[in-house]
C-alpha cells in the first residue's frame, strides 16, 4: 500500500493592525488560500533568497542616504501596506499607518485604503415570486477590514464585492412577492446584509449596510393599481355615505316623535330657525302660516275648481 501524505496544517492569517482579525477561508484540502512565510523553506529560508537580501543590504549602505528615499514609504491614518518579499508576505501582517521600511528590487508593497466605500448597485429587472417584473436599485456600504486576506485572497475586492452585490440583490428579490417588496424594505435590506458579510468575510470585507433605493412598476402595473385603489376608495365612500344618511334618517324620526308629542316643541323649532335666518342678515323671511286658520273664510258651498283636463 502506498504511503499516504498528509497536508500541512493552515497557517492562521496575521492579525491587522487597526483593524479586526479575520481567518482567511480554507478550501477543500484543509490549508488556507496563502500562507505567510516561515522559519524554514520560505524564500528568507533558502539560500539563494538569503543571498538576495544580503545583496539589498548592501545595495542600502553603499547607496545611503540616497537609498532612504527608495526605502523609507509612508501610509495614511485610514491607509495600510502589505509587503511582499520575494513573492511572500512578510510576518507580522499589514504596516502602518506611518513610516515603514522596504528594501530596493525584493520588496514590493500594495496600499489599502480601510476607509468605508458606497457602492450604487445599478437597477436590476427582477421577477419577483409572484410572476411581476420591477426594477430595483440599491446602495452599499462597505470596507476593507483586513488588508492582508484582501490583497491575497482575491484579486479584486472591490470588483468581486459589487459583483456579489447585483446577484444577491436579484436572488433576494427573486424569492419575494411584490407586496413584501413594498412593505418590508428594512427586512430585506438587512437579509442582504447579512449574506454579503458572511461571503465577503473570506476577501477580507466588511458589508456594514445594505439600503433599497426605489422599487420601479411597469407602467401598465402602476395604472392598474391606482384604478384599484381608486376603486376601494369609492367603496369605501359610498359605504360610509349609507351609514351617514341611515344615522341621519334615524335622527330625525326621533326628532320627529319628540315634536309630535309636545305641540310647543315645533313652535320652538320654528322660532329657532327664524332667529338663524336673522342672523345671516337676509331680506326675505318665509313665515308660514296654518292653513286650518283659513277654513271659517272658504264658503261650504263653493264648488271645487276643476282643472281642464281632469276627467268629469
Amino acid at each position: 500500500m502506498a504511503p499516504t501524505m498528509q497536508a500541512p496544517p493552515p497557517i492562521k492569517a496575521p492579525p491587522e493592525q487597526g483593524g479586526s482579525t479575520r481567518r482567511p477561508e480554507t478550501g477543500a484540502s484543509g490549508s488556507s488560500m496563502y500562507t505567510h512565510a516561515e522559519d524554514d523553506g520560505n524564500g528568507e529560508g533558502s539560500t539563494c533568497g538569503r543571498v538576495l537580501i544580503l545583496l539589498s543590504w548592501l545595495l542600502v549602505i553603499v547607496t545611503m542616504p540616497f537609498s532612504l528615499l527608495v526605502c523609507f514609504k509612508v501610509v495614511q491614518e485610514y491607509e495600510r501596506a502589505v509587503i511582499f518579499r520575494l513573492g511572500r508576505l512578510m510576518q507580522g501582517g499589514a504596516k502602518g499607518p506611518g513610516i515603514f521600511f522596504i528594501l530596493p528590487c525584493i520588496d514590493a508593497y500594495a496600499r489599502v485604503d480601510l476607509r468605508t466605500r458606497t457602492y450604487d448597485v445599478p437597477p436590476q429587472e427582477v421577477l419577483t415570486k409572484d410572476s411581476v417584473t420591477v426594477s430595483v436599485d440599491a446602495v452599499v456600504y462597505y470596507r476593507v477590514s483586513n488588508a492582508t486576506v484582501s490583497i491575497a485572497n482575491v484579486e479584486n475586492a472591490h470588483h468581486s464585492t459589487r459583483l456579489l452585490a447585483q446577484t444577491t440583490l436579484r436572488n433576494t428579490m427573486g424569492t419575494r412577492h411584490l407586496h413584501e417588496i413594498l412593505s418590508e424594505r428594512m427586512t430585506i435590506s438587512g437579509t442582504m446584509q447579512s449574506s454579503l458579510d458572511e461571503a465577503t468575510d473570506a476577501w477580507g470585507i466588511k458589508v456594514e449596510r445594505v439600503e433599497i433605493k426605489d422599487v420601479r412598476l411597469p407602467i401598465q402595473l402602476q395604472r392598474a393599481m391606482a384604478a384599484e385603489a381608486e376603486a376601494a376608495r369609492e367603496a369605501r365612500a359610498k359605504v360610509i355615505a349609507a351609514e351617514g344618511e341611515q344615522k341621519a334618517s334615524r335622527a330625525l324620526r326621533e326628532a320627529s316623535e319628540v315634536i309630535g308629542d309636545s305641540p310647543a316643541a315645533l313652535t320652538l323649532r320654528y322660532l329657532q330657525t327664524l332667529n338663524t335666518i336673522s342672523a345671516e342678515k337676509n331680506s326675505t323671511i318665509v313665515f308660514p302660516i296654518p292653513i286650518d286658520l283659513f277654513k271659517s273664510m272658504i264658503p261650504n258651498n263653493q264648488a271645487p275648481i276643476k282643472h281642464p283636463d281632469m276627467s268629469l
